[in-house]
């Protein structure tokens, strides 16, 4: 079975010219969400992937509508192929049913893999120039240098560890790891 799948963006765009390619296309049943792409929850979207079978096929008027970026619309189509569901972009001549049709589909998915290979360099080789610039990485310390001398001083006066926390509005175990780091936290 022929199922489709439309979005727009906002309650003021007009979803026809997706609706009438889905019908030109021969989808039995066509679902519709009116929500900005970055939404987690689409509504429409969840039920047409529960309703969809072995041996239908997912047809969207372009790759964009269905999802909110290349890693997620991987991910789905792979899930798709998993469960024996073909998938069709009419506008980008996508059709996992054919040779070619898969063919492009592979290279899209080589494409992604490269831009994040790429996006991993790029992270990594940034934050190797800002620790050389001197930046700290990671969360700021709870307690400051001062604090843990002062905890110490009160664990050494015979404070109850759960009270020195509780004094410097931290939990005992930030408390303990500042003192076994001996240091911040």
């Amino acid at each position: 079975m022929k199922i489709g799948y439309c979005r727009v963006s906002t309650d003021d765009q007009n979803p026809d010219l997706q609706l009438a390619g889905l019908q030109r296309a021969g989808c039995k049943r066509i679902f519709t969400d009116k929500a900005s792409g970055t939404h987690v929850t689409r509504p429409e979207l969840t039920q047409c992937l529960k309703t969809l079978n072995t041996g239908d096929v997912l047809i969207v008027w372009k790759l964009d509508r269905l999802g909110r970026s290349l890693r997620d619309l991987i991910a789905l189509l792979d899930d798709l192929k998993t469960r024996g569901v073909a998938f069709r972009s009419l506008t980008e001549a996508i059709d996992t049913a054919t040779p070619t049709g898969r063919a492009m589909w592979h290279m899209i998915g080589i494409l992604a893999e490269l831009e994040r290979s790429l996006i991993q360099e790029r992270t990594k080789a940034g934050r190797a120039a800002a620790q050389a610039r001197g930046v700290k990485m990671g969360r700021k310390p709870k307690l400051s240098p001062q604090q843990v001398a002062h905890a110490r001083t009160l664990l050494e006066q015979g404070e109850r560890p759960a009270h020195v926390a509780q004094l410097l509005k931290v939990s005992q175990r930030t408390v303990e790891r500042a003192l076994r780091e001996g240091g911040c936290v």
